[in-house]
C-alpha cells in the first residue's frame, strides 16, 4: 500500500502545497511587519525633523579651516561616532527607560524641549546682541567644537572629531528619545527595530547632505575648470552661493530649534494635565484653518508652528537670562555675557 494513502495521512504533493501555502503566509506577515516598521520609522524620524534640521545645520562647522583631502574623513570618523552614540548608549538606555519608566518619557522630552528653546534663544541673542563670541552648543568658539581656520595636525583633527561626537550625543539623545516617544506603544523588539533604524537612516541622512555641502564648493571649482560656459558658470554659481546656503541652513536650525523645541514643551504640558497653552495654540489653529478655506491645512499649520516658536522663544528666553545676564556666585560682580 502506498504510504502516502495510508489512513490519517495526507498525499505528498497536498503537504507540500500546504508547506508552500505557510511560507506564502509568513512571508506575507513579515512584509506587512517590514511595511509597519518602516511606516513607524518614517513617523518617528518625521518627530525629530526639527533637531535633524539643526544637526545638518551645525555639522559642517567642524570642518571649517580642515584641508580639503581631510574633510571627508573627518566627516566619516564624526558619522562613526554618532551612530555608535545611537546605537551602543542612547538605544539601550531608551528602551529600559520605556520599558521600566515610562513615565520619564514626557519630562525628558520636555528637558529637551527647554534645550533646544535655550539653543534658539541664545543664538538669537548672540546674532542680535553682539555676543557671537560663544558657541551655541556649549563653548567659546575655537574650544573644541569650531575648527581653527588653519587647523593642520593629526592631534587637532583629533580634538575636533572628539569635540563634535560629543556634541553630536545631546541632538542624537534628543532625536532617539522624540522617536521613541512616538512609538512607545510599540512591543519592545519592534521597538528597538524601529529605533535602529531610524539611527541608521538619520546618521546617513544628515552625514551624507553634510559631505555634500562641505565638498559644494570643491565641486564648483572642478566646474570652473571646464570647457563649456554652462558648466563654468553653474560653477561660479556654486561657489559664490555656498556661504548663503550656510547662512540659510543657520537661520532655519533657529527657527526648528524653537519651533521643535516649544512644540514639545506645548505638547508634555498638554500632557501633564496643564491643558491650557496648548489649547489656546490648537484653538487659533482650528481658527485660522476655518477661515482659509483651501489653503486652511497649511495656515493651520503655520499658526501652529508659530505658536510654537514663540512659545520656545520665551522660555528659551528665560534660560539664556538665568544662564548669561544674572550673576551667578557669591563673587559674582557682574553677568556672566561680560565674560564674552
Amino acid at each position: 500500500m502506498d504510504p502516502s494513502l495510508a489512513p490519517g495521512s495526507r498525499p505528498m504533493s497536498g503537504g507540500l502545497i500546504a508547506l508552500l501555502d505557510d511560507v506564502a503566509a509568513l512571508a506575507k506577515l513579515a512584509a506587512a511587519s517590514i511595511d509597519d516598521v518602516g511606516a513607524a520609522a518614517g513617523r518617528a524620524s518625521a518627530k525629530a525633523a526639527g533637531v535633524v534640521i539643526d544637526d545638518t545645520a551645525v555639522t559642517p562647522r567642524y570642518v571649517t579651516g580642515v584641508r580639503a583631502d581631510r574633510e571627508l574623513p573627518m566627516i566619516k570618523r564624526i558619522a562613526i561616532g554618532s551612530l555608535r552614540n545611537k546605537l551602543l548608549f542612547i538605544l539601550p538606555a531608551a528602551l529600559l527607560l520605556s520599558q521600566f519608566a515610562p513615565w520619564l518619557l514626557t519630562p525628558l522630552l520636555m528637558l529637551g524641549g527647554t534645550y533646544l528653546s535655550f539653543e534658539g534663544a541664545e543664538k538669537l541673542w548672540e546674532k542680535f546682541g553682539g555676543h557671537g563670541g560663544h558657541d551655541a552648543h556649549g563653548g567659546a568658539a575655537g574650544e573644541g567644537l569650531e575648527a581653527p581656520v588653519t587647523m593642520q595636525g593629526p592631534e587637532q583633527e583629533e580634538a575636533m572629531v572628539s569635540g563634535a561626537i560629543r556634541t553630536d550625543f545631546i541632538l542624537s539623545a534628543e532625536i532617539m528619545v522624540i522617536a521613541l516617544n512616538e512609538v512607545a506603544s510599540e512591543a519592545i523588539l519592534s521597538r528597538a527595530i524601529i529605533l535602529v533604524v531610524v539611527a541608521i537612516l538619520i546618521t546617513v541622512g544628515v552625514y551624507g547632505v553634510v559631505a555634500l555641502i562641505v565638498k559644494m564648493d570643491d565641486i564648483g571649482l572642478h566646474l570652473t575648470t571646464k570647457d563649456s560656459s554652462g558648466a563654468q558658470r553653474f560653477g561660479r554659481a556654486l561657489v559664490a552661493g555656498m556661504p548663503k546656503v550656510l547662512a540659510a541652513l543657520g537661520t532655519i536650525g533657529t527657527v526648528a530649534m524653537l519651533w521643535v523645541g516649544g512644540h514639545i514643551l506645548l505638547v508634555g504640558a498638554d500632557t501633564l494635565g496643564w491643558h491650557a497653552p496648548y489649547g489656546l495654540v490648537h484653538h487659533l489653529e482650528a481658527a485660522a484653518s476655518g477661515a482659509t478655506g483651501a489653503l486652511g491645512g497649511v495656515v493651520g499649520w503655520l499658526v501652529n508652528t508659530i505658536g510654537s516658536a514663540i512659545v520656545g522663544l520665551l522660555v528659551g528666553a528665560i534660560v539664556v537670562a538665568v544662564m548669561h545676564l544674572i550673576p551667578r556666585g557669591p563673587g559674582a560682580k557682574k553677568p556672566a555675557a561680560a565674560a564674552h
